[in-house]
């Protein structure tokens, strides 16, 4: 069956919403780690990992166990708020391997499944602590598609589909937004204490300390620890938003933690069950839980097979330092053979962004490259997004357990396709 027929049925039955499938048109079947396989018997390897759902791969054998033995037990799948024996397995582990260790005090909310969830209640939460409306975003964020995470992401793309007003929200520039040599927090500061600035006290201030969907765009050190400072001293709460760039992305488990900084809250969703299935939650400060029971609720909360999953990913690679040891390396043949690719293609103007293995190839000069180069990479077997408010950046995403082979093969057919771009104009 040709593709196109084997599409039929989406195009037939789908909305007109449906966007990835419209980059990679196949059929996928079956994936194991990094591969995965078309209905065709096609393989593909894997750069996009279900856009950061997927940091320790696709059907992780040491997850895929967990779960089986936890259906054959009949454990139970939905809890609601309920206590379990399940949730309580992942809270000790939450707190033995992510608290514990670096010294946080969080209390955790477990809110609806997806990271726009998390948003929303931390949100809401900041606005009760303080009393307060208005909160700080920046711009190219992204933080979600309900209405008030909406209100916080930048990119008229997602806006423009609100069909309300987008309200309470202050934006202001990110780091570098202005270029290296402007420290786009003396604005902030000014408009915070001057009167005539027309910017109410916040309730918080919501911020990537990398950007993922707005272009692979990190915040410095000094400039994160200078935004906490400036929060600290107002008494306005410090959202970090680590949907994308938390749990290992960036080499640590949280994004923040090279600043040395402690938020308020911090959101977490997309690879903190390990396995793919739904889950987020807040991390709030003791003192701004401010909620009375049944305030903030949300059917799917308590999914079980998650927790199991998410207890066994924090078990397996966060007991020491080996697993973001290896991240590093990797991230260093990453970088390293982008900056590479932009050296050996310096009249498109190519620059290398990101992280650990968060990185990014902008195109700035031909805003369509990036999209025309992960088109032909994906007819070569590989899979890999694009960012950015124009799409300009090609997202390099891999699963953190990748091997360094397949990483060098998946550079391969990045370079392969970037040159049969260029070839064909």
């Amino acid at each position: 069956m040709s593709s196109d027929a084997a599409l039929d049925v989406f195009d037939r039955r789908e909305s007109e919403v449906r966007g990835y499938i419209r980059a990679f048109p196949t059929v996928f079947d079956r994936a194991t780690g990094s591969t995965l396989v078309d209905a065709d018997g096609r393989e593909y390897l894997d750069f996009f990992a279900g856009a950061g759902v997927l940091n320790y791969g696709h059907n992780n054998p040491a997850f895929t166990r967990a779960l089986i033995e936890y259906l054959e037990h009949d454990g139970i799948i939905h809890g609601l708020d309920m206590a379990t024996s399940a949730k309580k397995a992942f809270i000790e582990a939450f707190e033995r391997f992510v608290l514990e260790p670096r010294g946080l005090d969080y209390k955790l909310q477990f809110t609806g499944p997806t990271g726009a969830n998390a948003v929303e209640a931390a949100l809401k939460v900041a606005r009760r602590a303080t009393g307060r409306s208005t909160v700080v975003a920046f711009t190219n964020a992204f933080h979600g598609l309900s209405l008030g995470a909406l209100a916080a992401t930048g990119n008229s793309h997602y806006r423009g589909a609100a069909g309300v007003g987008l309200d309470d929200i202050a934006r202001l520039p990110y780091d570098g937004y202005l270029g290296p040599d402007v420290d786009t927090l003396d604005l902030l500061e000014k408009m915070l204490d001057d009167r005539g600035s027309g910017l109410d006290l916040p309730a918080a201030v919501i911020v990537e300390a990398v950007q993922g969907e707005g272009g692979i765009n990190v915040a410095s050190a000094p400039w994160l620890q200078r935004l906490r400072e400036i929060t600290a001293a107002r008494g306005i709460l410090l959202i970090l938003d680590e949907i994308q760039a938390g749990v290992g992305r960036t080499g640590t488990f949280f994004a923040f933690e090279h600043a040395g900084i402690v938020p308020d809250l911090v959101t977490v969703s997309k690879s903190i069950s390990g396995s793919g299935l739904p889950m987020s939650l807040v991390l709030l400060r003791p003192d701004v839980d401010v909620w009375k029971p049944g305030q903030h609720t949300g059917t799917f909360r308590g999914n079980n097979l998650a927790f199991v999953s998410a207890r066994v990913a924090l078990e397996t690679y966060w007991a020491d330092s080996a697993f973001t040891e290896a991240i590093a390396a990797k991230a260093g043949v990453l970088h390293d053979e982008l900056e590479r690719i932009a050296a050996d293609h310096r009249d498109q103007g190519l620059v290398v962004r990101g992280r650990g293995l968060f990185q990014g190839l902008a195109c700035d000069s031909d805003r369509s490259l990036a999209g025309r180069i992960s088109a032909e990479a994906f007819r070569r077997g590989l899979v890999i997004e694009t960012s950015g408010a124009f799409d300009e950046v090609l997202k390099f995403l891999p699963a953190l357990t990748i091997s360094e082979e397949e990483l060098g093969r998946g550079l391969a057919i990045v370079r392969a396709s970037l040159d049969a771009v260029l070839a064909t104009g």
